[in-house]
């Protein structure tokens, strides 16, 4: 249903075309259904976004003394919110980003001057030595800064022509940091919510949409992991 109202939506007036295609990417075989789906209709695929993500909600990483630390982090979490946090934010990157090189590579082959891509969604959450009160989800997001590192060594030490890089997005208004979304599928952070960051206001969707084009368009950039975060590293460190 989400997927009909964004081609609704925006599918209208524009040169291409939304096509909205449902899989479960923690699945390898609804992968490999995703994969045979495009190839049949289009036989190759120039960008690859991986932007699937989940949250477990927060603890308190703070105690009073070490009785109560233990409580706040050991009690409260479970290695079920710990697996399915990385089977969707790390495992399914890896799965989806392999099953479709043959198509990103011929994407490649076929226009001059141009490779293929894959943009890995990250976090400054992966980036910061903070917990922000989620251990879990800034850990997965660490693991997908280094997996985005070794698929870029990985590919390009095989020959292949496929660029791979990160984006690790800041506070931006999802359904993930406000709890739900508009009939337009969007959602809204006012502008008090972050006014001490350096930029004074969250992240809007054009500045995302501007990292992703400069990350698919620039072909002189391979292997990183770029901040769109208003300062915010600024303020914390990493």
């Amino acid at each position: 249903e989400k997927l009909k109202t964004v081609q609704q939506t925006y599918g209208k007036d524009i040169s291409g075309e939304i096509i909205p295609i449902v899989g479960d990417v923690t699945k390898k075989s609804e992968i490999e259904k995703l994969v045979k789906e495009i190839e049949s209709k289009e036989g190759y695929l120039d960008i690859l976004v991986n932007n699937a993500g989940i949250d477990a909600g927060k603890l308190t990483p703070d105690g009073k003394n070490a009785e109560e630390m233990k409580k706040n982090l050991f009690d409260e979490d479970t290695f079920e919110d710990w697996s399915d946090l990385y089977t969707t934010n790390v495992i399914a990157p890896f799965f989806l980003s392999t099953a479709f090189l043959p198509l990103i590579q011929k994407a490649t082959e076929r226009t001059h001057g141009w490779s293929g891509t894959i943009i890995n969604i990250s976090s400054i959450s992966g980036l910061v030595r903070i917990s922000q009160g989620h251990f879990n989800y800034n850990a997965s997001k660490g693991a997908v800064v280094h997996l985005n590192k070794m698929l870029s060594a990985e590919i390009q030490s095989s020959g292949l022509k496929i660029r791979v890089n990160a984006i690790a997005p800041g506070v931006f208004p999802s359904e993930m940091t406000t709890g739900e979304s508009k009939d337009d599928q969007k959602s809204e952070l006012p502008k008090e919510h972050k006014e001490g960051l350096p930029s004074q206001r969250p992240g809007k969707d054009k500045d995302m949409a501007a990292a992703i084009l400069f990350a698919a368009s620039c072909q002189y950039l391979n292997g990183q992991n770029i901040p769109v975060d208003g300062g915010y590293l600024i303020q914390t460190g990493t």
